[in-house]
């Protein structure tokens, strides 16, 4: 039974407006990781972290790479104090920005369908798990002080400091950490409202039959009209009325036994009244003011003898 059913793309949101509150709580939680992730670009407190784990004990020191290299030792930063995860934070912000961005008008138009919804967010999340997993990375670049877990300024208060200056960056790094975890919270509630949007129920399915058949009904219907010659397809007046022809009102005379008197075109132009053009039938129409001009009937012919 269930492989009988027909697949349908889900293209509509269950609550359409749901969309719009949980993108009202997304403004701000991406307005602020694009602060704090600009704020902490160039190396604005990374490596003053770095020295200050240094000098309490807790994890390497940023001068292990010259000693490295005067000693012709290969050496790799950390990755939790590489300027490669403070760039690509950064990146991160600049894109949560403009996913937000782009979401608005998309699901205005009602094009941000649920699968593609749910396919976005959930790239979102793996990114953000990617910056969060380097965030709380561990250190362990010099054996006598190793970090096997995240740096100090995440598992310790920012009190323990050694530099009193240090201690406003190490609440900066910690508020980047916290709103990273609640950014992928959000996006993997949206991928999961997303995906339960991607299951067509069989009312749904219903409905879709429906709209379908509707559509092709009427589409087989206009086929029929366009393609039948005895249906004249004919605009309609503003008023509702069709509009006039000049060849309208024509008058069919009695035959006289098969002579060429009775062609309609003949007998329309031969009338006493000169034909109207159609601007004419058309203001007398709008207007209401003027009779409706009546059909002539020439009268019958004499019989001579």
């Amino acid at each position: 039974m269930f492989g009988s059913k027909k697949f349908y793309f889900p293209t509509r949101w269950r609550n359409h407006n749901l969309l719009y509150i949980l993108m009202g709580v997304e403004l701000p939680l991406v307005v602020i990781l694009l602060t704090l992730t600009g704020i902490a670009n160039h190396d604005l407190y990374r490596t003053k972290l770095w020295q200050d784990g240094a000098d309490n004990g807790f994890n390497s020191a940023p001068n292990e790479a010259i000693y490295a290299a005067a000693n012709h030792r290969p050496y790799t930063a950390p990755m939790v104090w590489s300027s490669i995860i403070t760039r690509y934070n950064l990146v991160l912000g600049i894109l949560s920005v403009f996913m937000w961005i782009t979401k608005i008008p998309l699901h205005i138009l009602h094009m941000l369908y649920p699968p593609i919804c749910a396919f976005v967010h959930a790239g979102l999340v793996a990114v953000w798990i990617y910056s969060v997993r380097y965030q709380a990375g561990p250190d362990m670049s010099d054996p006598d002080h190793p970090q096997p877990g995240a740096p100090w300024y995440i598992t310790k208060k920012c009190s323990v400091a050694k530099v009193n200056s240090n201690v406003n960056y190490c609440q900066q790094a910690k508020a980047l950490f916290a709103f990273s975890i609640i950014t992928i919270l959000y996006y993997m509630a949206i991928t999961c409202i997303a995906l339960r949007n991607c299951i067509v129920t069989d009312e749904e399915r219903n409905e879709i039959e429906e709209r379908r058949e509707d559509e092709r009904a009427m589409k087989e219907f206009e086929d029929f009209v366009i393609k039948s010659p005895g249906i004249p397809m004919t605009p309609m007046h503003p008023l509702g009325m069709p509009p006039k022809s000049p060849l309208h009102h024509v008058a069919t005379a009695p035959s006289d036994g098969g002579s060429s008197s009775d062609l309609p075109l003949r007998q329309h132009f031969s009338t006493p009244h000169p034909r109207r053009s159609m601007q004419q039938d058309s203001a007398e129409s709008l207007s209401g003011l003027q009779p409706q001009p009546q059909p002539y009937f020439p009268p019958p012919p004499k019989k001579t003898g």
